[in-house]
């Protein structure tokens, strides 16, 4: 693996996220309230995983940058959506405040590392 590349399990998380938001989604009620906000859950964070995806392809520490940018961005908008849900009581709120701070572990998670890669520093620089 590349020195700037993520690590698999990181890859699965995502990918495991991605499943318990559509899960959610479907629990979901069939209003058209929740119709727009799952139709935006599902997108966002479904992105989350599939991006991730493609950082792990990354060819360049540029292009890791650039598609983890765009990570962050999906897992924070995810972030947005599941505070909606909750906090218009759209979704019930104990199920969902799980997968908010799944997100927001995520998002740490992310931004920490495109911070680490922007700054140049490598694992092995400790």
């Amino acid at each position: 693996m590349k020195d700037f590349g993520p690590t698999q399990d990181l890859a699965q998380r995502a990918k495991v996220f991605a499943l318990d938001i559509i899960r959610l989604s479907a629990q979901l009620p069939k209003t058209s309230e929740s119709r727009v906000l799952r139709q935006q859950i599902i997108r966002s964070g479904t992105s989350v995983a599939a991006n991730y995806r493609a950082v792990c392809r990354a060819r360049s520490r540029a292009e890791f940058i650039a598609k983890l940018g765009t990570v962050v961005e999906e897992a924070d908008e995810t972030m947005f959506w599941l505070e909606l849900l909750i906090e218009s009581g759209i979704a019930q709120e104990n199920k969902t405040k799980v997968l908010l701070q799944e997100a927001k572990e995520l998002l740490a998670i992310f931004s920490t590392s495109r911070r680490t890669a922007k700054s140049g520093k490598h694992s092995t620089d400790r």
